[in-house]
C-alpha cells in the first residue's frame, strides 16, 4: 500500500515537473522566436485568445440569440466568399425561427437544380431542403476571385481548428468544454488584423494577422469592421461583437446537437452514479449475511 501511495505521489510530482518545464519552454520559444523574427522577417504565431462562451462547459447552451445575431453576420459578409455545404435552411428552425420566416430566408439563395425535360440545369430560389449554397460555381472561380486561395467552407471549421491538448489538461477539458482553435481561433483571427510590424513584409494581395495558422499571412482582406452590419435587437455594432457572435454561428454550425449531447452526458452519469450505489449496496447486503 505505501508503494502504491509513494508511486503516485512520485507521478503527480513528475506531471507538475514537466507541465512548470513545457511553461518555461513556451516562454523560451516564444522569447527565441520574437528574437529571430526580428533578424529574418518572420513572426510568431499568437495563440489564440479566450473568450467566455455561453456554450462552454458542462451546462453551457447556445444563445439563440446571439445564434440569431451570427447568421445575420454570417449572411451579409461571409457567404460572399464562403460556402456553408453541409447546412440546411431547415435547421434553422433550432434557432428560434418559424417554417414561414425559414422559407424566406432560403428563397433569398439561388442553387442549381435539374436536369430538366431538355437535359439542362437550371438554378431556382431556395427551399428549407436545400443547404447553403457556394457563391461560386467551382473551387478554381473562388480562387481566381481570392488572390489564388479558394476560401473554405465553414460548415465544420469550428471544430476543424479545434486542438486537442495532452495529459493532463484534457481531462479538465471534457468539463470545461475547452475551445481554443475553435470559435476562440476564429474570433481571434476576426480582430487579429493588424499593421505588420516593422521589418515584417507582406506579399502584395496578403494581409497581416499573427493569429492566422497558415503563418501570419493570408490572402483574406478584413472581412468586417465596425458598423458593417445592422442589429435589430440594439447589441452594439462592432468587430468585437460581430466576431463573437459569427463565431458562435458557427459552432453551432459545427455541432448543432451541442446541448443535446451535454444533456445526455449528464443523465448517464448521473445513472452510472444510481447504479454504483446500489451495486454498493447490493455488495453489502450479500456479504453481510456471509459466516465470519
Amino acid at each position: 500500500m505505501n508503494k502504491f501511495v509513494t508511486s503516485i505521489a512520485l507521478i503527480a510530482a513528475i506531471a507538475s515537473t514537466a507541465m512548470s518545464s513545457a511553461r518555461a519552454q513556451d516562454g523560451h520559444d516564444l522569447a527565441t522566436a520574437i528574437e529571430h523574427a526580428q533578424e529574418d522577417g518572420h513572426y510568431p504565431l499568437l495563440k489564440p485568445k479566450n473568450v467566455d462562451w455561453s456554450f462552454a462547459g458542462p451546462f453551457g447552451k447556445y444563445d439563440k440569440a446571439q445564434l440569431q445575431r451570427g447568421l445575420k453576420v454570417f449572411a451579409e459578409v461571409c457567404a460572399a466568399c464562403h460556402s456553408m455545404d453541409l447546412v440546411a435552411f431547415r435547421t434553422l428552425e433550432d434557432l428560434g425561427y418559424s417554417e414561414d420566416q425559414v422559407k424566406s430566408f432560403a428563397a433569398n439563395y439561388e442553387v442549381e437544380d435539374g436536369p430538366n425535360a431538355e437535359g439542362e440545369m437550371f438554378t431556382r430560389p431556395a427551399i428549407p431542403a436545400d443547404h447553403f449554397p457556394s457563391p461560386f460555381p467551382n473551387a478554381a472561380a473562388a480562387a481566381y476571385a481570392n488572390n489564388g486561395a479558394a476560401p473554405p467552407d465553414l460548415s465544420l471549421i469550428a471544430k476543424a481548428r479545434g486542438v486537442e491538448r495532452g495529459f493532463p489538461t484534457f481531462v479538465f477539458d471534457i468539463f470545461t468544454q475547452y475551445q481554443e482553435g475553435g470559435p476562440d481561433y476564429l474570433y481571434s483571427l476576426l480582430t487579429g488584423y493588424q499593421e505588420p510590424p516593422e521589418g515584417y513584409t507582406v506579399a502584395d494581395g496578403n494581409y497581416f494577422n499573427p493569429y492566422f495558422v497558415g503563418g501570419t499571412s493570408l490572402a483574406m482582406a478584413q472581412p468586417i469592421d465596425e458598423g458593417f452590419v445592422t442589429y435589430d435587437d440594439g447589441t452594439p455594432e462592432t468587430l468585437d461583437q460581430y466576431s463573437k457572435d459569427v463565431s458562435a454561428f458557427l459552432m453551432w454550425a459545427a455541432e448543432p446537437h451541442l446541448e443535446d449531447r451535454k444533456r445526455l452526458g449528464f443523465m448517464v452519469l448521473i445513472f452510472l452514479a444510481l447504479f454504483t450505489g446500489l451495486m454498493y449496496l447490493t455488495k453489502k447486503a450479500v456479504f453481510s449475511k456471509q459466516p465470519h
